[in-house]
């Protein structure tokens, strides 16, 4: 179904909106005016599954609240846009804020363009939840005082993690380190700082290869040759679009993976494309902000998933519970908002009741800080193949929680680095 500049109303009658919900939210029922929400999402080229697993997990958010009450009572209506380049998704930013007349726009997985975005957003003074856009250049954050926007996680919150595990699970064994990773601040802000954390863990260790691929490079032969003759004992790569499975099955077949130990932490945004025919196992294996088959996840979670693979014969990856938290955090602000006035509160109200709420979205708990950078739950592990899927599943799960693996606010990332109280 063709998503984009289309309205998708999913809504259900006044009478039924005043029977769920009396009292505080009336004035909005008796409008039985939608509540409208702008939805920016790549749908095609490299970024493309990412963005459908996140429209999925929100249309069935949507769905959900709505079968619920909806938003303070009012139904939720989605109206779609694509992320794309930076310039063209600032322009349907803008019709969405200017001809759809929306009540907050959410989405944006690319920093680059999120970073292009979000300043138009200030000054049109129109909401704007991120799902995994950032506002850092690099490892800065450019607007920290941002009114309008917010942000989600830091981009460095999964490399912290596999780091740290990497320590803990084969600390004494890495003595020889490649990298190979994207080749724009994310890759290089990932590598930089698992070496950092390896000196600070004292792990005693040569850098033995760098490889820099430009994204989206489908032939990384050359790549896997020149990791194989520097002979590695272990292998760190942020790669997180679909170069990934294809480093991991051309690396199989040219054996660069045995006896070698690996750190993939943004290995699950691909995880339906990385098959066990070619994965090896006990790797540091990142999940982000959402594992699907967490042994004790909650009954949000366990619903969500077994509907997703049931309906696309997929486990969804992060992406779906960033999608869902985003919805979740401007459902309860609003709600708290009008809760404290007595009726549809005004948009500066609902900005300031953001992040007061914690909310339960698919990966557990989650709040957007004050300077509205949230802070949510990590999931990653060593893999193993021994499941019923034909991809890796986690053989052990650690969960860690964002202010444990990302930088307070106002602090260098790199000085906070330094002197963090780390989990391990």
């Amino acid at each position: 179904m063709n998503l984009n500049r289309r309205s998708v109303l999913r809504g259900i009658g006044a009478a039924g909106l005043s029977a769920s919900m009396p009292g505080v939210f009336a004035p909005a029922i008796a409008q039985s005016k939608p509540v409208r929400i702008g939805i920016l999402a790549p749908r095609s080229g490299a970024m493309g599954t990412v963005g459908e697993c996140g429209i999925r997990a929100v249309q069935w958010a949507a769905d959900r609240m709505n079968k619920e009450g909806g938003i303070a009572g009012r139904p939720v209506e989605l109206v779609f846009e694509e992320e794309t380049s930076p310039k063209d998704t600032i322009e349907r930013f803008r019709r969405l804020v200017l001809q759809e007349k929306v009540d907050c726009v959410q989405g944006l997985i690319s920093t680059g363009v999120s970073m292009g975005v979000a300043p138009v957003a200030e000054e049109e003074q129109a909401l704007l939840i991120m799902w995994d856009g950032t506002t850092q250049d690099g490892v800065k954050e450019a607007m920290p005082d941002a009114r309008y926007v917010f942000r989600s996680t830091d981009n460095e919150c999964e490399a912290v993690m596999s780091s740290l595990l990497s320590v803990k699970y084969f600390g004494n064994k890495i003595k020889r380190v490649a990298g190979i990773n994207p080749d724009y601040s994310y890759g290089r802000n990932n590598w930089e700082a698992f070496r950092q954390i390896l000196t600070r863990a004292g792990v005693q260790y040569e850098v033995v290869a760098e490889q820099w691929p430009k994204v989206g490079t489908m032939d990384l032969t050359s790549h896997i040759a020149a990791l194989k003759a520097a002979k590695p004992d272990f292998i760190f790569s942020s790669m997180l679009f679909a170069d990934l499975p294809v480093f991991m099955k051309q690396g199989s077949a040219a054996g660069l993976f045995e006896g070698v130990n690996l750190a993939l932490p943004a290995a699950g945004w691909q995880l339906n494309q990385l098959k066990k025919s070619f994965m090896p196992e006990n790797i540091v294996f990142g999940h982000n902000t959402l594992y699907f088959a967490l042994p004790d996840a909650s009954p949000l979670q366990k619903a969500f998933v077994e509907d997703y693979m049931e309906r696309y014969q997929q486990a969804p990856h992060w992406e779906a519970d960033r999608a869902y938290f985003a919805l979740a955090a401007y459902k309860a602000g609003t709600e708290a908002a009008a809760k404290a006035t007595g009726r549809w509160p005004k948009l500066d109200e609902i900005i300031d009741a953001i992040p007061r709420q914690e909310v339960q979205s698919l990966g557990g708990p989650g709040r957007f800080r004050a300077d509205k950078i949230a802070e949510q739950v990590f999931y990653q592990g060593l893999s193993t193949n021994d499941n019923a899927y034909d991809f890796p599943t986690l053989r052990t799960v650690n969960a860690y929680t964002a202010d444990q693996l990302q930088k307070p606010p106002g602090m260098d990332f790199w000085e906070w680095l330094k002197t963090a109280k780390l989990p391990v």
